[in-house]
This record gives structure tokens, C-alpha cells and sequence, in this order.
């Protein structure tokens, strides 16, 4: 009846009401964002157009002043047709322009005949001074610069080029020159041209100078759609526009080379390396240059872009607000209804803790609502009260079953260290007492008899005994360590011994081969001799101790090692070994007191847990390095200072 009553009056009511302003949204939203993205791309389009036809009078008014400083001084030349005076109009042109990185002025062959067949006068501008001198022998005839004019009859510029000659005053660099033809004003005979330079860094500077976009760049070609500009360096010269375009995915990028080569002008959408472009292009008047204005729709649509990130989700939070303001308004007369027929079905289905709400209505539902909260309230009070009595008996069953387990544990615990104390003491104990036993009888007997045992006898009685001595010495050691007492007096100890790191180590193993003759403790380290550490000397070195004798007990005894290194904030001694390594269930456990490999293993487990301890306690770690599989490595990291 609920689902009944929900879907007749809340649901198919909201959902007639989306139908009808959902396709409005979507509509009215599809018409907003296709004029607003053809606006952004037509003020885009403005703007970049704007923009290059700026940069274009910019480069025009610099090409302008090269040209105009070029024609008003080339009647100079033939009114002073001398060396010395060419080559002082050299250097006044481009001493006196400073759009001008050079100029240079060359003759017919044999003009002069004392200089021989070639006559270049040249100056050049290098940094703030300018550089004058007659250019050495060279085939300059066949140069752009010098053929071009010769052949037209006029004054032009050239597409620029590398025109650097070794020996030669000309720089290592592209430049672009406007070369004018000289005749003689008698009989028009050609004896020459006068040429201008300015550097392709200089009109690459002027272009850039302004850009619309973040990403927007400008291009150059030639008329043959050479790069002559390109942020891309590597496409300079040795690229054409139409290099590796592909004529049926890149039609348009043809199309625009050819509109640019052809000195036509205007803007064009175009596909370049993948990404769209707004393209607006125009020649430059008195080259058969052109220049183009590169905008990625990135850039033009990005705002666009931003706003159609923050519209769409307050579009989409407009419907969602709609939507829930719609159930809710119909839900409201059928809410008191569905509520108490919800929580009456809860309540038969055995859910007691339901709350029913009175209502302030006066009509029969609230009447009838304000019935059915009275006879919950008393129903709930009733089943309260024996959710009490069963949490109560809940609670000191748990408590009552939780003293019962750590009781039980530690009655278990307490047998289990009596036992392994009594075995580990009693076995070191018995070899004592035996090899004592030994040594009194043999004594005996042997002033008797007059023998006596040999001294190789007597002296592995005796390091027996001293080995099980050091043993019993040093369980007694951790039984008082691992008491309130030997704690109380651990963390009472703040000395600050001064320890040299590799001498500490060295000492170290020198004792586990005192006590364990034979075996091969190696010793090595990384650290300089002078590495000293402030700490507590006792604990350190028993720390250190104990793991070389685990290592001892518990490995191969083919290769037992500590190591000393630094990285100049914390010193590290490394104790390895090899053998069967740890078991996987043990390694969780290994620090925990009184917990052993197995119950006939040597030790009463206490060794890892106080050396643990005794590092933490002084300042640094003790770890296990989980990447070693050939045994076992414990590492100590001490702070340095």
C-alpha cells in the first residue's frame, strides 16, 4: 500500500512535471552555449586579425626605416665612387640606423682595377660598435643578395639566408636583406649593389613582441612556403609549409600554405599537428613574405570552456533542486499517512525501537497517529527495560568469562616459565656440577696414583664450565632485566658515554670468539674510525651481544658479521648470519617476552625483547630487515649527537 501510494501521488506527479522542464533546460541550454561559442570564436577572430595587422605595420615601419636609409644614401655612392668612400658610407648607414645590423656595397668585377677583381666594402654591427672593412676575395656574383637585384632591375628584398663565408666579416647568422642595384647616372651602366641587412633574430623579436593567447605563435614563409619564423627552431629553412602534410587528412593546412604563398590575405581554421587553429594570415607588402597568426582553440575557448564547467553543474543542482522540491511538495499531504503505515509495519515485524511521532494535525489521520505513538511509547518502555536486564547479565557474563581467560592464561603462562627457567638454569647447572665432579675426582685420584688429567682435559673442563657460568650469568642478567627493578633502573640511567662506533664492534666479536672458540665472527664497516655516538655504553654493548650470540646459536656458523655505517644523521650496526633464517609464524611474536621458537630451544625469551627494549629506551630502533633470505640481519640505528 506504501509503494502503492508513493508512486500514484509523489512519483509520477515529479516525474510529469521533469518531462516537461527538463527538455525547456536542455533546449534553451543547447541554443546559449552554440551562440555564445560562435561570439567567442568571431571576437577571437577580430582580435587576431587586430593583432597581426599590428605586428605587420610594426615589421613594416622596421623594414621601411632599412629601406629608406638605404635609397636616400645609394645616389652617394655613385657621386663618391671611391673605395674609401664606399666604405665609409658603409659604416655611416649602419652607424647611423639602428635597424641595421649591416650593410655592404659590391662592384662589378674589375672596377678597381688596383684591388683586383672584387671589391666588397662591408660594415657590420657588433654589439654597441661597428665594424668597417674591404671584404677578402670571394665568388659573391652568384649570392641572392647580389644576383636578385642585378636581374630585376629594382630594388627588393630577399627571402632571408645564411650568407656567413669563412674568412669573411658576415656574421653566423640568417639575415634578411634589402639590395638596390647601382647604375651609373651617365649611361645607366650597371656597376653594383648596395645592400641592408637586418638579422632574422631582430624581426623575430619584433614579431613576438605581442601575442593575444598564452599559445598563440606567428609564423613566416616564403613565397615557395619556406619557414623563415617558427617557434619550432628545427622546422627553420629546412621545412615547407606543405612538408609531410597529408593532401586527404590535411587539405586545409594546403590550403592555407597555398593561400600564404600566394600573397592573399585572411583567416582560415586549420588542423595543425593535431590541434585546432584559428589562422589569420597576411602578406607583407614589398616582399613575397607573409605572415600568420597561429591561435589554438585551447586558448580562444578557453574561458568558454571554464564556464561550461561552472553552468553545467549549476544547471544540473537546478534540475536535482527541482526535482526534490517537487517530492517534497507532494509528499507533504501523503507524508503522515506513509510514515505511519511504515513504522506500523516495522513495528509488527518486530522492530520495538521504532519511534512513532505525535502529530499537532486535528483531523482523523493526526488523531490516529497520536493513538498509535501512545500505545508504541508504552510498548517500547516495556521492552526497554528488559534490553537493560539482558545488557546487564550480557555484560558480567563477559566480564565474568574475560577475568576467567586472563586468569587461566596466566596460572598457564607462569607454569610454562617455571618450567623453561628451571630446565635452561638446571642444564648449565648439571655440566658445572659434573665437570666439578670431574675435576675433584681426577685431582683426587691423581695424587693417589700420582697422574693427573692432561692439560688439554683440564682446560676444556675449565672452558665448559666458564661458557655454562656465562650462560647461567646471563639469564640471571635478563630475569633481573626484564623485572620492575631492572626497568626502574634502565630508564633511570641517563649516561651519556662517549662510544667509538667501530671499536664497540670490534670488541663485540672479539668476545663472542673468546666465548665460542673457533668460530669466525667478521667484523667490517663503512664508518670513519672517528664516528663516536653519546649513549649508554652497558646496554648498547649487551644489545649487541645478544644478537651476535643468537647468531652463533642459531645459524650455520658459516658466517657470522657485524657492520658499521653512517649517512651522517644515524649510525647503524648490521648482525647477520646464515642458516635456516626465522620461521614466518615467529616473526610477529619475536619481541614478545617469554615467547620462544619452540619449547626445546635454547634461552628463556628474553634476549629480541630487551634488546628491543634497550634501543627503544635509547633513542634508536631494532629491526628485522625483511629483505635478507639467506638467514637472518638485525639492524640497531642509533640518532647521531
Amino acid at each position: 500500500m506504501t509503494n502503492s501510494i508513493r508512486h500514484s501521488l509523489a512519483s509520477k506527479l515529479t516525474l510529469s512535471i521533469l518531462l516537461l522542464t527538463v527538455p525547456v533546460f536542455i533546449v534553451s541550454l543547447g541554443i546559449l552555449f552554440t551562440q555564445s561559442r560562435a561570439i567567442v570564436r568571431q571576437e577571437a577572430q577580430q582580435r587576431a586579425a587586430s593583432v597581426l595587422n599590428t605586428t605587420v605595420q610594426r615589421l613594416y615601419r622596421h623594414l621601411e626605416t632599412i629601406e629608406t636609409a638605404t635609397n636616400v644614401n645609394a645616389w652617394l655612392v655613385t657621386e663618391h665612387l671611391q673605395p674609401d668612400s664606399l666604405l665609409a658610407l658603409t659604416r655611416f648607414i649602419t652607424l647611423l640606423n639602428g635597424n641595421v645590423d649591416g650593410c655592404s656595397i659590391t662592384t662589378e668585377p674589375d672596377l678597381f682595377p688596383q684591388y683586383g677583381r672584387y671589391f666588397s666594402a662591408y660594415s657590420v654591427r657588433q654589439g654597441d660598435s661597428v665594424v668597417t672593412e674591404r671584404e677578402k676575395p670571394y665568388e659573391y656574383f652568384d649570392k641572392v643578395w647580389y644576383k636578385t637585384p642585378r636581374q630585376l632591375g629594382h630594388a627588393c628584398w630577399v627571402e632571408p639566408f645564411d650568407d656567413y663565408t669563412e674568412g669573411t666579416l658576415s656574421a653566423p647568422d640568417y639575415i634578411a636583406s634589402y639590395c638596390r642595384p647601382l647604375y651609373l647616372p651617365t649611361d645607366s651602366q650597371f656597376i653594383g649593389v648596395i645592400a641592408t641587412d637586418v638579422s632574422l633574430r631582430r624581426l623575430t623579436r619584433t614579431i613576438f613582441s605581442e601575442q593575444p593567447y598564452p599559445h598563440s605563435y606567428f609564423i613566416m614563409i616564403g613565397e615557395e612556403g619556406n619557414f623563415f619564423v617558427h617557434p619550432d627552431s628545427t622546422l627553420l629553412f629546412n621545412h615547407t609549409i606543405f612538408s609531410g602534410a597529408d593532401p586527404q587528412r590535411q587539405s586545409d593546412l594546403i590550403a592555407l600554405g597555398y593561400e600564404m604563398s600566394q600573397g592573399n590575405e585572411g583567416s582560415m581554421r586549420v588542423n595543425i599537428d593535431g590541434e585546432r587553429c584559428l589562422v589569420s594570415y597576411q602578406p607583407l607588402r614589398g616582399t613575397s613574405w607573409s605572415l600568420a597568426l597561429v591561435c589554438p582553440d585551447r586558448d580562444i575557448l578557453q574561458a568558454y570552456h571554464r564556464l561550461t564547467f561552472i553552468l553545467l553543474p549549476l544547471v544540473i543542482i537546478g534540475l536535482v533542486v527541482i526535482l526534490l522540491l517537487c517530492r517534497r511538495g507532494v509528499a507533504l499531504a501523503v507524508r503522515p499517512v506513509n510514515r505511519l503505515l511504515s513504522l506500523s509495519q516495522q513495528i509488527a515485524e518486530g522492530h520495538y525501537d521504532q519511534h512513532i511521532p505525535r502529530s499537532e494535525r486535528r483531523d482523523a489521520v493526526g488523531r490516529l497517529q497520536n493513538s498509535f505513538a501512545a500505545m508504541q511509547e508504552s510498548l517500547q518502555r516495556h521492552i526497554h527495560d528488559i534490553h537493560l536486564a539482558n545488557e546487564e547479565a550480557a555484560r558480567r557474563n563477559d566480564q565474568l568469562a574475560d577475568a576467567t581467560y586472563k586468569a587461566e592464561e596466566a596460572a598457564r603462562q607462569k607454569t610454562l616459565f617455571i618450567q623453561n627457567m628451571t630446565h635452561q638454569i638446571r642444564t648449565p647447572l648439571n655440566i658445572i656440577a659434573g665437570f666439578a665432579q670431574v675435576l675433584r675426582n681426577s685431582f683426587g685420584t691423581a695424587s693417589e696414583a700420582g697422574e693427573q688429567l692432561p692439560q688439554e682435559e683440564v682446560r676444556a673442563i675449565t672452558d665448559m664450565m666458564k661458557h655454562n657460568a656465562t650462560s647461567l650469568h646471563l639469564m640471571v642478567l635478563m630475569l633481573y632485566d626484564s623485572s620492575d627493578s631492572g626497568l626502574a633502573q634502565e630508564l633511570a640511567s641517563h649516561k651519556q658515554d662517549p662510544v667509538s662506533c667501530n671499536l664497540l664492534a670490534q670488541e663485540c666479536a672479539e668476545q663472542i670468539r673468546q666465548r665460542f672458540p673457533g668460530q669466525k665472527v667478521g667484523c667490517t664497516t663503512t664508518a670513519p674510525d672517528s664516528l663516536v655516538i653519546h649513549t649508554n655504553r652497558t646496554y648498547l654493548t649487551r644489545t649487541i651481544l645478544e644478537l651476535l650470540n643468537n647468531a652463533v646459536k642459531y645459524s650455520d656458523k658459516q658466517h657470522v658479521a657485524i657492520s658499521v655505517g653512517s649517512d651522517g644523521s644515524k649510525v647503524c650496526f648490521t648482525v647477520e648470519d646464515t642458516g635456516p633464517g626465522m620461521d614466518s609464524d615467529y616473526l610477529e611474536l619475536m619481541f614478545t617476552p617469554f615467547t620462544k621458537v619452540n619449547d626445546l630451544s635454547e634461552g628463556l625469551g628474553l634476549g629480541l625483547p630487551l634488546c628491543r627494549r634497550h634501543i627503544l629506551n635509547l633513542g634508536g630502533n631494532l629491526t628485522l630487515d625483511a629483505n635478507y633470505h639467506d638467514g637472518c640481519r638485525f639492524v640497531i640505528e642509533l640518532p647521531i649527537g
